[in-house]
């Protein structure tokens, strides 16, 4: 259940970071990062945990969307965007 006086927008976005040999690394979106209205702590939502216990928080930008595939890198399903 969502905390009323949580903010609507993430500021953050929790990520896998898969090591791949010969490739560059995986980042595998797990989910979102809220931040208390205090601003000392998040929130954070997960769709998935990582295999290996680490989670990457990063910041959201403004041009994230525009540089994000359309695409899974890993097979040819397209990426189901959720607004």
């Amino acid at each position: 259940m969502a905390d009323k006086d949580q903010p609507q927008q993430p500021t953050h976005r929790a990520y896998s970071v898969i090591k791949r040999e010969g490739q560059d690394d995986y980042w595998l979106n797990l989910g979102l990062a809220f931040p208390h209205k205090d601003g000392k702590g998040f929130n954070i939502m997960l769709q998935a945990f990582p295999l290996d216990g680490k989670i990457v928080c990063r910041e959201v930008t403004d041009d994230e969307e525009k540089n994000r595939p359309s695409r899974d890198e890993r097979s040819d399903r397209p990426i189901r965007r959720v607004k």
